[in-house]
């Protein structure tokens, strides 16, 4: 692993910081980018380009622009496979996101999903909403 910061955002701040790139996720998401690297598993990117490609977004922002911000964050990303299975979260398919943060000793997740937003902090790792990771970002820099 390197020195530099390593974060973990689940799949809805994802999608609308692609959606809104001004939005609070949007501006989480440049600011994890600047500092240091966003991490991903095959199962969050596939969930991520699963959700990406739903018609229902059709009216906010073209797909040709989706698959664009898809293909960014896969090239820039840090891909990891998790060794280790967790079983903490009272929504199970959010422990994908638990198992790339530990395994990528990330030092932040950003969601806005309340049963990750629960377990804060898990073994060491911040789980914060967008809004929090912008104002803990301004006020210290990493």
């Amino acid at each position: 692993m390197t020195d530099k910061p390593r974060f973990v955002f689940d799949t809805n701040v994802l999608v609308s910081a692609a959606i809104f790139r001004e939005s609070t996720p949007g501006i989480a998401l440049i600011a994890a980018l600047s500092q240091g690297s966003i991490l991903l598993s095959q199962a969050t990117a596939r969930e991520l380009k699963d959700v990406l490609a739903r018609p229902k977004f059709d009216r906010y922002i073209a797909s040709e622009t989706r698959n664009r911000f898809l293909a960014a964050l896969l090239r820039d990303a840090t891909f990891l496979e998790p060794e280790e299975s967790i079983q903490a979260c009272r929504d199970p398919k959010d422990d994908k996101f638990l198992e790339i943060a530990v395994a990528g000793q990330a030092m932040y997740m950003i969601t806005g999903d309340e049963d990750l937003l629960v377990l804060d902090p898990f073994r060491g790792i911040r789980i914060v909403t967008a809004s929090e990771f912008v104002a803990s970002n301004l006020a210290e820099p990493l």
